[in-house]
This record gives structure tokens, sequence and C-alpha cells, in this order.
């Protein structure tokens, strides 16, 4: 089983301006940084649209990264997030073998996973998931068994955690 990677995600915000992702992949591309996710999506503010960038912080000086993409004209805020200081999600959808004999396991396994069928043929079925990279990488690796005809990901999106505080550690922190 391979060393687990070591990512690490940048949350941008730019521009909402034509060429600006070009902009961006391109400074990762002169660099010879691999990027191993990338999301891009419009904001609530139809100005600004958020690019979430994953890369493996074994090959890459994230502060380099983050000092040129500051350079960038069209780059309003850089946020860095740790895994464990960010929410993450991905969206999957694969198409699967699932002849009769084994759709009922499919669909069982999908569901284990919190997938729905979204698709029904004789002999496919194609399902998506949400949910953590982890728990996609957990589902691909079981459903792989069943035959998988295409799969296809979005790659992560990723957001700052909550602070979670309750009122009474806040005016008890006060207090002392």
């Amino acid at each position: 089983m391979p060393a687990p990677r070591r990512h690490h995600i940048l949350s941008v915000l730019v521009e909402d301006k034509p060429g600006v992702l070009a902009r961006v992949s391109s400074l990762f591309a002169r660099r010879g940084y691999n990027i191993f996710s990338l999301a891009v999506a419009p904001t609530d503010d139809e100005r600004f649209s958020r690019i979430t960038v994953v890369v493996d912080v074994e090959k890459a000086p994230l502060e380099q990264i983050t000092k040129q993409l500051d350079k960038l004209i069209n780059v309003v805020q850089i946020d860095e997030l740790a895994p464990g200081d960010a929410v993450e999600r991905e969206l999957l959808l694969v198409t699967v073998s699932a002849p009769p004999e084994t759709r009922g396991q499919v669909i069982e396994l999908a569901g284990v996973f919190e997938g729905r069928v979204v698709g029904v043929g004789f002999d496919e079925l194609t399902l998506v998931l949400e949910g953590a990279p982890q728990k996609l990488d957990d589902f691909a690796e079981l459903i792989a068994n069943y035959g998988v005809v295409a799969m296809q990901r979005t790659g992560r999106v990723a957001l700052p955690r909550i602070e979670r505080r309750s009122a009474r550690l806040s005016v008890a922190d006060e207090a002392s």
C-alpha cells in the first residue's frame, strides 16, 4: 500500500475575469509543481470566484507558491488550509458493472457510503457520492471489485473549519 500523501489546501479568492484560471494554473506549471486537485466555482459575490488547489507539500514549497500567487493581479485573498483545519468535500460519479446477480450488493454498498443511484442500465449502474476525500477513496477501493466502467471525481472544495466554542465557555474565559 502506498504511503499516504501529505496534501495542503489553498483556497484562493480571485476576481471573476477571463484568463484568471489560466494564469493561476500556468504559475504552477512554470514552477514544475503538480496540482493534485483543482476546483473552481463562483462565490456568493458575482465579482469573485474561489479556486481550491490541493498540492503535495512534500514536493512543493508552500510558502513560495503562496508568495507567487499573491503577486498575481487578480488574486484577492489566499487562505492556507491544513487538512485538519478545513472542511473538505468532493463529489464522485461512477458507473459500475451491475448485472442482476450483483446489483443488490452494489446498491447496498452505495447505501453504506450514503451514495445514491442516479442511472440504471441493463447491466450497469451509475452512482453518486459526496463526502470527505478519504470516504470517497474507501468507496472507490471497494467498488472496484465489481468492475468500474467509468469514474470521475470533482476535486476537493474546502473552507476553514468553524471554531466551536459554546457561549458558556466564552463567558467563563472572560471572567478569568
